[in-house]
């Protein structure tokens, strides 16, 4: 077989793979498991405690799981590969803080948002504070992310540098290769409390509303996910492990 014969086989492969229509809400059933994916490099929504992958996105997931009648698989990929995954069935529903955007909406569909938050500068102490005092500076963002598009709306930034992890951002903020980290406003907060006092958190730059894809079209998984999140909201359940990892309830009011 020619190297250009495999290639073509390869990408008609992938092609047919992402064009399968995603497992209904009554195949999951069947199974008796829901395979939910996540980036678990976003803590306190979604981390490795050593090995055991938490935070309050994984209990979420568990609790809806749960409330649905169905065990989880938890699949962990990269932020900026979660919903080139979902498109091609590798799972069923991601969990991983993405907005709610236009463009992702083309793409993907939400479920109504669970949890609302926000982009906040995170930068060393004397550090730029507000979007006007990102003038002439450079600010470290992850790549994939609405902070990188919010970001580019901010003028006369000198420099954004992109990671592949928040992580890795926050580094280079304390390394002093960047002025400035924008990220979620929640993340940041546990950043700051972590760092002891070299970190400080500014000015919020944009808000937004959180929410968990599905594929596109999936109608039946999409109705009980919302349906499933209703309930433990209403429930008290939501608003115990919200106010668990962050002390208050994060829910979209």
């Amino acid at each position: 077989m020619t190297l250009r014969i495999a290639l073509l086989i390869t990408a008609l492969s992938a092609t047919l793979l992402a064009s399968a229509q995603a497992r209904s809400f009554a195949e999951i059933k069947a199974s008796g498991t829901i395979k939910i994916a996540t980036e678990a490099a976003f803590k306190p929504f979604n981390y490795y405690n050593g090995t055991k992958l938490t935070g309050f996105e994984v209990d979420l997931g568990n609790l809806l799981a749960k409330q649905m009648g169905l065990k989880v698989q938890w699949v962990v990929q990269p932020f900026d590969n979660l919903l080139i995954g979902l498109a091609q069935n590798r799972y069923d529903l991601v969990i991983a803080s993405h907005g709610i955007t236009p463009e992702r909406q083309k793409a993907v569909d939400f479920s109504n948002p669970h949890y609302c938050t926000g982009g906040a500068i995170i930068t060393r102490t004397n550090g730029p504070m507000t979007a006007q005092a990102l003038a002439g500076k450079t600010v470290a963002v992850q790549v994939g992310t609405t902070y990188l598009d919010n970001i580019k709306k901010v003028s006369n930034v000198k420099e954004v540098k992109t990671f592949p992890k928040d992580s890795d951002a926050q580094s280079a903020v304390l390394l002093g290769r960047a002025d400035a980290w924008v990220t979620d406003r929640f993340l940041g907060l546990e950043a700051v409390k972590a760092q002891n006092g070299k970190l400080v958190q500014g000015a919020m730059l944009f808000q937004e509303r959180n929410g968990m894809p599905v594929k596109k079209g999936n109608a039946s998984l999409l109705k009980e996910v919302n349906a499933a999140l209703a309930t433990v909201q209403s429930s008290g359940s939501y608003a115990k492990i919200s106010q668990q990892y962050f002390g208050q309830d994060i829910r979209c009011k």
